[in-house]
């Protein structure tokens, strides 16, 4: 009776061992748990299963594929570990889009240890030129997805430097508010806050900027796909702005894509404006003449105020009184030319002489309560 091919035990036991311990901290760390993937746990997580499987490839190939009872189990417990993790994971992430790359990585590393450790236990001969191949594509592959990613179409997966998450939204005016989110410190670890504030409201047009004061990297996605809005990797001390004047005026939920357990909300509403025209005229000082009109407003908090050149010369719209010796302080238009229009989002309680510099005795007041 033939007996069954016996695969090598010795390298199967420290191989199941290692594969088993490198996939748990590769999974720990992908969920944030352990730490961010960004900080090395994953580094040496995966090399730890990376080795793990070449032990265990070899100890299964060896003497050829086994058939016995033994064997049968000991697979069974691998399928069972991996299961169990792989269930855990994606139970964790039903709202994270890489899992499928993570899915991915893995494959792509289990492929080539299989087939290198086949072709070492089974036909050394051919064990170099294969492997030669491997670590061409390799190459080729990084060194095209590299290329690519700098100056071609797969450029969107690429992480953006710092320097260049500046660019990826535009930089607030003078003259638009900017609303502070902080990510602090400690964030990463489950059931530490992860947005302060974790929900707010704001006027459409208003920047919205999140500054991250924790130790390890961070993103701002909107959930599920980042479709909307993407920061891409926020560096510690980094900050990401976005500006609201390109999103519908609605709820966005979002989370960090690295700790998919920090999540928070933003809503936009739709602005609110006032009007006030400079009037035809202005230019001359003289009694009964309007310069703005209305002269003084009451408005709510969130207001923007239009004023609008109806005159025939231009004008200016500076905070402050003729009076002061650094005026403009809060807002100042340049000059208005007849026609054009200049704007100011009021956020804070508080009454606001202005007047313009090219004709002091024109006044105005916005008070918001």
């Amino acid at each position: 009776m033939e007996q069954p091919q016996m695969s090598d035990w010795d390298l199967m036991m420290p191989g199941m061992g290692l594969t088993a311990i490198g996939m748990a901290g590769v999974i720990l760390s992908y969920l944030g748990i352990a730490n961010t993937f960004l900080t090395g746990m994953q580094a040496l997580s995966g090399l730890t299963m990376f080795v793990g499987m070449i032990f265990l490839s070899a100890g299964i190939l060896s003497g050829g594929v086994s058939t016995s009872p033994r064997a049968k189990a000991t697979t069974l417990v691998i399928f069972g570990i991996a299961g169990s993790v792989a269930t855990y994971a994606i139970g964790q992430n039903k709202i994270v889009t890489s899992l499928p790359v993570f899915t991915g990585l893995l494959i792509i590393i289990l492929v080539p240890t299989i087939v290198l450790a086949f072709f070492s236990m089974k036909k050394p001969k051919y064990f170099k030129p294969v492997a030669t191949i491997f670590v061409a594509a390799m190459i080729v592959g990084i060194g095209s997805y590299t290329a690519f990613g700098f100056i071609g179409p797969g450029a969107q997966f690429h992480l953006p430097t710092a320097g260049q998450n500046a660019t990826n939204s535009t930089a607030p005016t003078s003259n638009v508010p900017v609303i502070s989110i902080e990510i602090p410190a400690n964030a990463s670890v489950q059931g530490n806050p992860s947005f302060t504030p974790n929900e707010v409201t704001v006027p459409k047009g208003d920047i919205i900027e999140w500054k991250n004061n924790d130790k390890v990297p961070h993103t701002v996605t909107n959930a599920p796909d980042g479709a909307i809005f993407d920061s891409s990797i926020i560096k510690p001390g980094n900050t990401f702005r976005l500006d609201t004047s390109k999103l519908n005026a609605t709820e966005y939920n979002y989370m960090c894509t690295v700790h998919p357990f920090m999540t928070g909300k933003i809503e936009i509403t739709a602005p609110m404006f006032a009007n006030v025209t400079i009037s035809s005229g202005a230019s001359k000082q003289a009694t009964g003449q309007k310069y703005f009109d209305p002269q003084e407003i009451t408005v709510k908090a969130g207001t923007t105020v239009v004023w609008t050149n109806a005159d025939s010369v231009a004008h200016t719209v500076t905070s402050g009184a003729p009076t002061d010796s650094t005026p403009g302080g809060l807002f100042d238009s340049g000059l208005v030319k007849p026609g054009k229009t200049f704007q100011f989002a009021f956020t804070k309680e508080g009454t606001t002489p202005y007047f313009c510099t090219v004709h002091p005795w024109m006044t105005g007041k916005v008070t918001v309560g």
